[in-house]
């Protein structure tokens, strides 16, 4: 049962050299024997150096704004920053100051998953928290104080979080746009140059070689959890991709029937085709579409919440309405409680807990479609789906083991052309209409920037 605690305080940045030196010579070992990262390549590195050296001469601040497929994605931008851009700079002969590096916003909740050591260490990298589904003003002053003043540029995520997509860039939040504007009006109040760009930066991974036999191992093992029959699996198809494609598929309309019987029978859920599997690709993405919203339903209902907004939006009220419940202004002096009152803060944080479940579940899959696979049949988007269904059979089982590489594999990041959010300002000061129209412009923008960086 989850416990209520004491509510989450903001993690201020609080860079440490040494703590970034030692960081240095780990993050390699991470990314090689942890998430089987073997190289790390960069493209247009080059323009990132001229950014970087404009940013050091005081001509322009900047923001990354990083795709984000991958939990390890931060250990590649560390590669990127590190090792990459000053090898680059000092082969073009672009001088920059050591060390390169760059402050970064990371979800709050981060250092609950991995342990309080992590939120020391990422505030000693020069990270500052921030927290999802409100307006969390002491954080978003942080990040917006890095921005315009802060000793290395910003880097962050404007998707929000993982989606688990090596091709895919999910609808990004509006974060970065906003940010980028509050930045100007910060620096022209200050008398200095107000030039904010946002540097697009692709992640995209690939394996050194394609680990079809690892694939179906974790297929077999899938099917299994989901008592598929698994004997009489096609092996005498000409490629892996037409071995494992129809299986993969079988195990994507076997896990949808399964979510759609239990909203339906334990929540007494409208869901017309439950218990049928489904007939096409179009089909599975219509009901798996249909299936998340309701999963979103019976979240907020608990909570009080409306439906309304994008599913990343209604992902992020649901976590802020648990959270609220589960971090609680009453336990910073639970010696005050009476051991009743303990208890049922106590229950009421298990229930939110138990009800925050539905949206992790809808988080997983919010950028699936129906056809990922098959418009493109690679190892990379078998790997990627696969991980998602591990992923969602680990949630379910309350299995919390992270998810082993099946594969080497090699990084490709890249450098997009920057934006200019002075393009955008003479919109942004127009009003308060006209601001928010040059938020989502922007924002627009940036997400066909990322886009371009998927080979």
């Amino acid at each position: 049962m989850a416990i209520a605690s004491s509510p989450l305080e903001f993690i201020p940045p609080d860079f440490n050299p040494g703590v970034r030196q030692l960081a240095q010579l780990t993050f390699p070992i991470l990314r090689r024997w942890k998430a089987g990262i073997q190289e790390v390549h960069g493209e247009n590195v080059e323009q990132l150096a001229q950014l970087y050296r404009q940013f050091c001469d005081g001509e322009a601040r900047l923001i990354l704004a990083f795709r984000h497929p991958q939990p390890t994605d931060p250990l590649c931008l560390a590669a990127l920053v590190w090792d990459l851009l000053p090898q680059t700079a000092r082969e073009r002969d672009i001088a920059l100051p050591s060390p390169t590096h760059f402050h970064f916003i990371y979800d709050r909740g981060i250092p609950l998953w991995l342990g309080r050591g992590t939120g020391w260490t990422l505030s000693k990298l020069g990270g500052t928290s921030l927290r999802r589904g409100q307006l969390d003003w002491v954080g978003l002053r942080s990040a917006r104080e890095l921005l315009a003043f802060g000793r290395f540029p910003l880097a962050a995520a404007p998707e929000g979080a993982t989606n688990g997509h090596n091709e895919i860039v999910s609808p990004l939040e509006p974060g970065v746009a906003q940010l980028a504007f509050w930045a100007m009006e910060d620096l022209q109040k200050a008398g200095k140059p107000d030039r904010v760009a946002i540097v697009p930066l692709g992640i995209q991974y690939e394996f050194v070689s394609p680990p079809w036999k690892a694939i179906a191992r974790r297929l077999q093992a899938l099917e299994i959890a989901c008592g598929l029959d698994v004997n009489g699996s096609d092996t005498d198809r000409a490629s892996p991709e037409e071995q494992l494609y129809p299986r993969l598929y079988r195990l994507g309309g076997r896990l949808l029937v399964l979510m759609e019987q239990f909203y339906a029978r334990t929540y007494q859920q409208p869901l017309p085709h439950e218990g049928e599997m489904p007939q096409s690709n179009e089909e599975l993405s219509e009901r798996l579409q249909t299936l998340l919203d309701v999963a979103l339903q019976v979240s907020e209902s608990y909570f009080h919440l409306r439906t309304k907004g994008s599913p990343i939006d209604r992902c992020r009220r649901i976590e802020q309405a648990g959270w609220e419940r589960i971090y609680r202004e009453e336990m910073k002096q639970p010696g005050q409680l009476s051991a009743v009152e303990r208890g049922l803060i106590d229950r009421i944080a298990a229930e939110s807990q138990l009800r925050m479940w539905h949206m992790r579940l809808v988080e997983h899959f919010v950028a699936v479609t129906g056809g990922y696979v098959r418009e493109k049949p690679t190892v990379e988007r078998f790997a990627d789906t696969l991980a998602l269904v591990q992923e969602t059979f680990n949630q379910i089982c309350e299995r919390s083991q992270p998810l082993k590489p099946l594969g080497d594999r090699r990084v490709r990041l890249t450098v997009g052309d920057p934006l200019s959010t002075s393009d955008f300002w003479d919109t942004y000061t127009s009003g308060r209409r006209g601001s928010r129209q040059a938020v989502a412009d922007l924002t627009q923008a940036l997400q066909g920037a990322l886009e371009k960086t998927i080979r």
